[in-house]
């Protein structure tokens, strides 16, 4: 019994780790984004690397050590669904770390930021209303408070909302003609539809690692160079 709780309580100290490490990089999110100049320094750049690093190796080793801690220690129903939440957990603190990635990268790259920076203040709202969904589902896990969850799912309402006052402010607030900015927000539309095909294949990826996993044994995520 003593080695099975120290292997849970290990599986939750390290999930701790990893979710503030997941915290850490949408802070710095905040930064870039509450920066008027949306500054993207090298010193945040070799942070958020340095972290998204980090959480790779977190994410392998915390998957291990659930299937260890199953596999030897024969944990009872709650103990179980415990487990298995914390890996569907850490699994959506992975994408969420990459999509930090993502769009410091649309930041870095941006063309024109002029429009962006005039939407900054949504942008922020944006940025700030997600960190604390996120911050308060993980909070609701550890803390085995249903409120916090309730919390989140509501607002994940919010972020929709925000998200579409965002992108047709964007486009109206660049003075273009009626049509132009007809055929922008049909762009818009069209984007956000090969963005939710993109998803799909991102979790068929994930199928086909765990299946490869499952066959032999060999964790792949993150080594796609050695296919």
């Amino acid at each position: 019994m003593h080695n099975k709780d120290a292997a849970i309580n290990d599986i939750l100290d390290s999930f701790t780790k990893y979710s503030n490490l997941v915290l850490a990089q949408l802070d710095i999110l905040e930064k870039i984004v509450q920066d008027n100049d949306l500054k993207v320094t090298d010193e945040l750049l070799d942070e958020i690397n340095k972290n998204e690093i980090e959480l790779d190796d977190y994410e392998v080793k915390i998957s291990e050590k659930i299937i260890h801690t199953i596999v030897l220690h024969h944990p009872v129903a709650s103990e179980l669904r415990k487990i298995i939440a914390c890996y569907r957990i850490i699994i959506n603190i992975e994408r969420i770390g990459d999509l930090v990635i993502n769009i410091v990268d649309y930041i870095k790259n941006l063309k024109d930021p002029k429009v962006l920076k005039a939407l900054s203040g949504v942008l922020f709202n944006m940025v700030v209303t997600s960190t604390s969904m996120v911050q308060k589902s993980l909070m609701s896990f550890l803390n085995n408070d249903k409120e916090y969850a309730i919390w989140t799912i509501k607002n994940d309402d919010v972020i929709d909302q925000m998200n579409e006052k965002l992108l047709k402010k964007g486009v109206s607030s660049a003075n273009l003609p009626d049509e132009l900015q007809e055929q922008l927000l049909n762009l818009i539309t069209f984007k956000s539809i090969i963005s939710g095909i993109e998803r799909i294949a991102d979790h068929a990826a994930h199928i086909a690692e765990a299946s490869i996993y499952s066959l032999e044994g060999e964790d792949i995520r993150h080594k796609k160079e050695t296919l």
